[in-house]
């Protein structure tokens, strides 16, 4: 299976405030999602700044969400297409 799970929702996903070229795949907004909380947890931010990173936070977690939205949807999709056959089969129970 080669596709690669696409985000959920029109067009790819990318963070609010940057250019659609600039699109991120799930990893790259979970790795940017933990440098964000990770500066948060270390304090020493103003108010702003702190609230600033909370926004952007938001927004690659949802970009993360629609990632793992699309993937959940394209599990269902390939167990939908399996016959009943190889599906009693392959039943883990």
């Amino acid at each position: 299976m080669s596709a690669k799970a696409e985000p959920a929702g029109k067009g790819g996903a990318q963070a609010a405030g940057e250019g659609p070229a600039t699109a991120l795949s799930y990893e790259q907004a979970r790795d940017q999602l933990t440098e964000v909380v990770r500066r948060l947890e270390g304090g020493g931010l103003t108010l702003e700044q702190s609230l600033d990173l909370w926004e952007r936070g938001e927004r690659l977690a949802a970009i993360c969400e629609q990632w793992l939205e699309g993937a959940r949807a394209r599990l269902v999709a390939a167990m939908a297409a399996r016959t009943p056959e190889s599906a009693d089969r392959d039943a883990p129970f």
